[in-house]
């Protein structure tokens, strides 16, 4: 018979592995680790429980020694109630990755077979995920950030999954070859047309700075806007392109165009300067110009006009 937790001086076990377990895992075990990795016999797990040194969380789930369980707890044993192989997902691990600011209850576990529903938990079943979906947390097995995100796309607004992926790469997790592998062996899931869309920001740059000129201004004669200038140099600084007599800018942005903190910065600085010069001044991205390129014209023959409409009523200071 393995070690008893209830025996007490009885049989004099060795309770030391136990503790250095409860230690690592948030003070959360469970009964089939207790048995196959500890040598507990099912009547000493029992027994354990029965006199309070074992509190049942779920079934074959138990905290040791105190029920004051941090999130992280109950995220561990949510997934351990759930059987071999589960996971922590969804928002439950978005909130564990650090990229969303929502609780992770109610708790959110995938298990990689059908299984029994174990409220409160909320169970998802994903056949066989690959090892590159897999990951842990602090002891807490996980869904690696690329699944936890595809998971999430299927049930969250684009701005928040937009916004999931700003954090990601604020916090230095985001590596776009990891999305795009998982959405290549993953393409049947409700969420990866979505999550598609969503990373295509984080590809390189569809134009160079001076392809990003040449197609704006193609477009712009295209819509039969009138011809702007290029590169003129106006209150002391040179624009990119330029409507002389609607004082009206635009400034063409690729990612290298803003590669540094003091460039961002120096380009707030160049934006309020040029208003206070009577100059106003939109900005167009590479990406955005990819994606919706008519759309983009449209707006800007709209601000053009508007902007016209400003200057003959006098209504700018030139």
């Amino acid at each position: 018979m393995g070690p008893d937790p209830a025996a007490g001086s009885r049989s004099e076990p060795a309770h030391g592995p136990l503790a250095d377990l409860a230690t690592r895992q948030h003070g959360v075990v469970s009964a089939r680790q207790m048995i196959h990795s500890l040598g507990y016999s099912r009547s000493a797990v029992v027994r354990a429980a029965d006199n309070g040194r074992l509190h049942r969380l779920y079934r074959g789930v138990y905290s040791v020694g105190h029920t004051d369980l941090s999130l992280q707890a109950r995220c561990l044993a949510a997934v351990l109630a759930c059987g071999p192989g589960a996971l922590l997902s969804h928002h439950s691990a978005a909130w564990l990755w650090g990229i969303a600011r929502w609780s992770p209850v109610p708790l959110r576990v995938t298990a990689p077979n059908p299984r029994r529903p174990r409220p409160p938990i909320q169970l998802h079943h994903a056949r066989a995920l690959a090892a590159e979906d897999r990951t842990e947390i602090g002891c807490i097995p996980v869904t690696a950030l690329p699944r936890t995100v595809l998971d999430l796309a299927a049930a969250v607004r684009s701005d928040r999954l937009q916004r999931l992926l700003e954090r990601s790469e604020e916090l230095r997790l985001f590596e776009l070859r990891d999305f795009e592998a998982l959405l290549a062996r993953a393409a049947g899931h409700a969420g990866a047309g979505r999550l598609r869309r969503a990373i295509a920001l984080y590809r390189p740059a569809p134009f160079t700075r001076s392809g990003l000129e040449r197609r704006f201004l193609e477009l712009v004669c295209d819509a039969g806007l009138p011809r702007p200038a290029t590169g003129f140099v106006d209150a002391g600084y040179e624009l990119d392109v330029y409507w002389p007599e609607e004082r009206f800018a635009v400034e063409l942005d690729t990612y290298e165009t803003h590669g540094t903190h003091a460039a961002f910065e120096r380009d707030r600085c160049r934006q309020e300067n040029l208003k206070l010069a009577g100059i106003e001044m939109t900005r167009v991205t590479g990406h955005h110009l990819d994606r919706e390129p008519w759309q983009v014209i449209e707006r800007i023959g709209q601000l053009l006009e508007q902007r016209g409409r400003q200057i003959r009523r006098g209504a700018v200071d030139l």
